[in-house]
């Protein structure tokens, strides 16, 4: 069914009048409501969480199944039987992961620090001896690889993420003859925030392209790779297998953890890789740690039991979240169609909805939205140092509310949308403005 609404745009300036007014009438009646409602992090809700309680009464013996007693020392790789399922889940076998603590983010980030004290497997010298360390930022993207690039002063050059993966041609072009391009990002099922999947086609072209640096890595951060929304799976590119027959066996770093899928804050983190890069990561692991928390590893393999499990508990996931992001397209449908004003995704898995909207009125819906009680993530967040040089993108996350808050708060997100679209249009035709967005971007360690 076509939308009988007008785009903004084509309204006459008195039907854009009136149409402000309406917008700010209601916007007056939503600040008016005292809500406080919060769609800043992509956490799990607490019925999500729930799920997992029967982890508290577990594990029900202290040894694994070879009479490993897991609560002494040692078995720095991680129980075996874990590594078993996440193999499985992974696709790749078990002497190729590793079962570490709860963050799959510090170990994403410890794998950068050896990287620049000591160089990876096939690095010619540690990254910190390099004159300069370069990082490709497919965008939009997650906000926690970018600041940690940042905390280390690795520069960030953006490529547009697009529905099957980053944008190669752009891709192939920085790596082929620039050895400061030392590693990229990717969020290769469900990406944060955009909901894309990287197609086999280019996870393949990532594997194979000739790159200038030796020891380029692609930090392959599978952390939604369960996460499906739909009966119709989305399964993740098997980038080991693609990069070690295409010669390049120790390009790619897997990491994942059960963080969205038991408990986020005592779950279990995955790297996966090369076996060479395996033992060079636990080379440097054993002069900081003894062994991971095995207790906790014994009592996810009694609580799931194998890698079907993961998956039927997954499903139960699905049936609490789905509902909130269906929720999520209903209200900027029934909002904003039509208005073109707004784009925004629906995703078929992972946590975040991608919502951009007018060019130039990001930061300002973010702002209508925290004065009437709606907490948003900050406007390009997705985007090296926060900075979106269109201020249009905004990352959604409707997990962790009630189905019931996250109806409100979308319809008031739909309001604050078309109501700074307006102003925007409006005083776009009472005079010319600066237009920030053309030229070549540049900021502080982040190049376009």
């Amino acid at each position: 069914m076509t939308d009988p609404r007008t785009p903004l745009a084509s309204l006459s300036d008195d039907e854009l009048a009136g149409f402000l007014a309406e917008q700010q009438e209601a916007y007056a009646a939503l600040r008016a409501r005292g809500l406080k409602l919060d769609l800043t992090r992509g956490k799990p809700a607490p019925a999500q969480l729930d799920l997992s309680n029967d982890l508290l009464h577990l594990p029900s013996t202290a040894t694994d199944r070879d009479g490993v007693d897991v609560r002494n020392y040692g078995g720095l790789e991680g129980l075996a039987q874990l590594r078993e399922i996440f193999a499985e889940l992974l696709w790749t076998s078990p002497d190729q992961v590793i079962c570490g603590g709860n963050s799959s983010l510090t170990m994403m980030y410890s794998t950068i620090v050896d990287f620049l004290l000591f160089g990876g497997v096939d690095s010619p010298r540690p990254w910190s001896q390099e004159e300069k360390v370069r990082f490709i930022c497919p965008v939009p993207g997650y906000d926690r690889h970018f600041s940690m690039l940042a905390s280390f002063g690795i520069e960030m050059v953006t490529v547009d993420m697009h529905q099957d993966g980053p944008d190669m041609p752009a891709v192939e072009a920085l790596v082929k003859d620039d050895p400061s391009i030392k590693g990229i990002w990717i969020v290769p099922t469900y990406a944060n925030p955009s909901g894309a999947v990287v197609s086999q086609e280019v996870a393949a072209r990532l594997a194979a392209m000739p790159t200038a640096a030796p020891d380029f890595t692609i930090f392959w951060d599978n952390a939604y790779a369960f996460h499906h929304l739909t009966e119709v799976e989305a399964k993740s590119a098997d980038i080991l297998t693609l990069a070690a027959a295409s010669g390049h066996p120790n390009r790619p770093i897997m990491f994942a953890s059960t963080s969205k899928i038991t408990f986020a804050g005592a779950g279990v983190a995955v790297l996966a890789a090369s076996k060479p890069v395996i033992a060079w990561y636990l080379k440097h692991l054993s002069m900081g740690s003894i062994g991971p928390d095995k207790v906790n590893h014994l009592r996810h393999v009694e609580f799931f039991g194998d890698a079907e499990g993961v998956r039927a508990h997954m499903r139960k996931h699905r049936e609490i979240i789905a509902p909130k992001f269906a929720a999520v397209d209903e209200a900027l449908t029934s909002g904003l169609a039509g208005l073109g004003v707004a784009e925004w995704t629906r995703p078929t898995g992972g946590y975040f909805v991608n919502l951009d909207v007018l060019d130039g009125t990001a930061s300002r819906v973010v702002a209508l939205a925290k004065e009437a009680g709606i907490a948003l993530t900050p406007a390009g967040s997705s985007f090296p140092l926060g900075h979106d040089p269109r201020d249009r993108n905004i990352r959604l996350a409707p997990t962790f509310p009630v189905l019931d808050e996250v109806r409100t708060a979308m319809a008031g997100v739909a309001t604050c949308v078309a109501l700074a679209a307006a102003e925007k249009i409006t005083a776009d035709r009472s005079g010319p403005t600066e237009d920030d967005a053309t030229g070549v971007q540049q900021t502080e360690g982040v190049a376009r």
